[in-house]
């Protein structure tokens, strides 16, 4: 069975609320077992428009990775993002 990942790239508005959105969101991952690749760090852009933080995330299958997003726990954690930042979100297959 192949990996999921998530792809997320985000442009924090506010700092202090992100936080918020990241231990709400805590509950989802442990229950999906999230793996988290890459959590913000340095990026070097190389074509387009890059954001700030760039995120990639394991989850055991793809199934895992849309369960999470779309699982009661993980929504509640989302509207937080979305009033404190601008992202988008791609699940991937892994291969």
């Amino acid at each position: 069975m192949a990996k999921g990942y998530w792809i997320a790239r985000v442009d924090v508005r506010d700092a202090a609320r992100y936080k918020d959105y990241v231990a709400a969101a805590k509950p989802a991952f442990e229950k999906y077992g999230a793996n988290f690749l890459a959590r913000g760090g340095a990026i070097t852009e190389l074509e387009g428009k890059a954001r700030a933080r760039n995120v990639v995330i394991e989850f055991p299958s793809m199934q895992h990775a849309v369960d999470c997003y779309n699982s009661p726990e993980y929504q509640i954690a989302a509207k937080i993002r979305q009033e404190v930042a601008d992202a988008e979100m791609v699940v991937v297959e892994g291969i």
